[in-house]
């Protein structure tokens, strides 16, 4: 998601999609334990993500 689009969004929409982001990453996680991750780069992809949703969210308060 892009970065205008994420600073639309309220704490609490922030909140939500970074719960999102957790679950999609340990998604992928447990999915390159068992050989099925085919995207080795989506890791790094929602790892940068959960980072600026936490920036956000810390420059919010």
């Amino acid at each position: 998601m892009e970065l205008a689009d994420l600073r639309k969004k309220t704490p609490a929409e922030l909140k939500s999609h970074l719960l999102d982001l957790h679950r999609e990453q340990f998604s992928l996680r447990m999915q390159k334990a068992t050989g099925q991750l085919a995207k080795t780069h989506d890791i790094r992809r929602v790892r940068r993500e959960i980072a600026r949703v936490n920036t956000l969210l810390g420059a919010q308060k």
